[in-house]
């Protein structure tokens, strides 16, 4: 499917209002936007503290949507967000739980004129509980789920594992989730409603595996001490003779055997795979094998086997990788590598939109959006376009 514009994807003609904020909000919303969404970025006169990093286009998390400037200060601009709201299918904020609603752009005041707008707020503790109120971040909220603490080696302390856990698979991406559930509900009822998407819920969901796993007496509190997370010699990382990486995750008994059988390790049966009293002696077995060879060397040497092994990869490595090239996964525009909006996930008949990017002006949202002409006045103004 393709709009007018040009743009395409499942989900154009859907219009989503972003509040602009910090970590999984704006993700949700270029993710929508990378699905063919017509998102509207409102940006606040002040924003420098509003992300980390640049406020360009080199800030590529940003790209897809058009933006104007309102000042929520100013009654000027937060009738503007309300006259957007009425227009929009869903509103996105990521502010703390009360703020939206002393601004006067709460979900009361922007449904009040929309009762089928999907309103979808993401924060870190969620919009009640004790924490509600309280300042955090992604090592934060994943720390309170106990995820944090299976996390890396026996003996050393949890490691950040980047944002991705918390802001973006617990935070944008069951937000997401959310945000579509309730617009095919609304298909349905015709009604509206709140979407409250908590980071420490969403991981939480995240690692239902292992809760279960635990449950079943499979999963120890204890580091390193169980399947997945680095005790088995079989699942793990190990250096190479350059100083570089391999990943080892030969799970099944078949892709063990093969594991056995490329490195050339005799003496080793396929059933010593369970026999945790082994490991460790197995461990320095493959560590010893791998240092012998580069990285590169041991990926073409188990390139086409069922021994799942494969290269650790750095971000200039992995965007020059075959596969990655061939599925256009990784795509560099501006000179900037950035995960490409078409493959994530792919569809057959209403392929997304490519990059573009970001900055529009406020005379275009309004007239799209049918709003009106805007104010002549430092609270609500146009964007300048992204060099």
């Amino acid at each position: 499917m393709q709009s007018s514009d040009g743009s395409a994807g499942p989900l154009v003609g859907l219009r989503v209002l972003e509040l602009a904020g910090l970590g999984p909000a704006p993700h949700a919303a270029m993710v929508l936007a990378d699905l063919g969404a017509d998102v509207v970025r409102v940006e606040r006169p002040s924003g420098r503290a509003l992300r980390l990093g640049p406020q360009d286009a080199t800030d590529i998390v940003r790209r897809g949507r058009r933006s104007v400037f309102a000042d929520l200060k100013e009654s000027e601009g937060r009738a503007l967000i309300r006259a957007l709201a009425a227009r929009a299918d869903v509103l996105i904020e990521g502010l703390r739980p009360g703020v939206a609603e002393r601004l006067g752009v709460g979900p009361e005041d922007c449904g009040r004129d929309n009762p089928g707008l999907v309103y979808a707020r993401v924060t870190g503790w969620g919009q009640d509980g004790p924490l509600a109120q309280d300042p955090g971040h992604d090592l934060n909220y994943i720390g309170l789920t106990g995820l944090l603490h299976a996390m890396g080696r026996a003996g050393d302390p949890p490691p950040p594992p980047l944002n991705l856990v918390g802001d973006f698979g617990g935070g944008s991406m069951l937000l997401i989730i959310g945000v579509l559930a309730a617009l095919w509900e609304r298909a349905r009822s015709g009604a509206g409603q709140v979407v409250d998407s908590a980071m420490v819920d969403g991981t939480a969901l995240l690692g239902q595996m292992t809760y279960a796993l635990r449950g079943m007496g499979e999963w120890s509190d204890e580091r390193s001490a169980n399947l997945l997370d680095g005790a088995a010699p079989f699942y793990d990382t190990y250096e190479c003779g350059d100083g570089k990486y391999v990943a080892v995750a030969a799970l099944e008994p078949q892709f063990f055997a093969a594991l056995l059988e490329g490195l050339g390790i005799t003496g080793a049966h396929p059933s010593a795979q369970g026999d945790r009293g082994g490991w460790p002696a197995l461990r320095a077995r493959f560590a010893r094998r791998f240092a012998s060879r580069t990285r590169d060397e041991w990926a073409a040497h188990f390139a086409g086997t069922d021994a799942c092994v494969t290269p650790v990869l750095t971000f200039a490595e992995a965007g020059a990788h075959p596969h990655v090239v061939a599925r256009s996964t990784l795509i560099e525009v501006d000179g900037i590598l950035q995960a490409a909006p078409a493959p994530a996930p792919r569809f057959s008949r209403t392929p997304n939109r490519r990059p573009s990017a970001p900055g529009a002006d406020t005379e275009s949202v309004l007239r799209d959006w049918g709003v009106g002409s805007p104010a002549a006045t430092p609270a609500v103004r146009a964007t300048p376009r992204a060099r």
